[in-house]
């Protein structure tokens, strides 16, 4: 293993200066950003005036954040709500502010859609035309679907249409329901 130097630390100017470049690369949230500036800061006093004044100017907008992140994973990823919450909160977005953002995104969609686009971007197996004989194979379908995002009743109709003995499959409890 190398032996490293540690990191220089940053005076307030050098900050600012840090966490533009790190805003041009990639966004963050408020609290992400305050996170990697401890790493960098000279005096922690600091870090409070270098993210104000990135608000300031219009920068670092933890509402125009969320509301882009959350609309990009369902969009672009076709995730659930669950997970674009649990991806949001992840990313230290309070959570009246996640919440709000994932009810924008979710606006007007139907999560069975979503749930078919998803299966027919990303789980090529369930795509075939011949009915799934395993249960195994659905079981695993199931937990997929459940990780990313979506709930357990449409998930189970989605995985019904496609077994080949829909009435083995069993409906999930009231409580793994409410859990969504």
């Amino acid at each position: 293993m190398r032996n490293r130097r540690p990191a220089r630390k940053l005076t307030a100017e050098e900050l600012f200066e840090h966490a533009v470049r790190h805003l041009a690369i990639s966004g963050c949230s408020s609290e992400e950003l305050k996170n990697k500036l401890r790493v960098k800061a000279i005096r922690l006093a600091d870090i409070d005036g270098v993210i104000e004044r990135l608000r300031d100017i219009g920068y670092l907008n933890d509402t125009r954040f969320a509301e882009s992140y959350a609309s990009s994973r369902v969009e672009n990823a076709g995730l659930g709500r669950a997970r674009v919450l649990s991806d949001l909160r992840g990313r230290r977005i309070p959570p009246a502010l996640a919440e709000k953002a994932v009810e924008q995104a979710f606006e007007g969609k139907n999560e069975a859609e979503l749930i078919e686009a998803y299966i027919d971007r990303r789980m090529p197996s369930l795509r075939v035309s011949t009915a799934i004989e395993d249960e195994r194979e659905l079981a695993k379908a199931y937990r997929r679907l459940r990780r990313a995002g979506f709930t357990s009743g449409p998930v189970m109709q989605a995985l019904k249409r496609r077994a080949a003995r829909p009435e083995m499959l069993e409906e999930p409890a009231e409580d793994e329901r409410e859990e969504s």
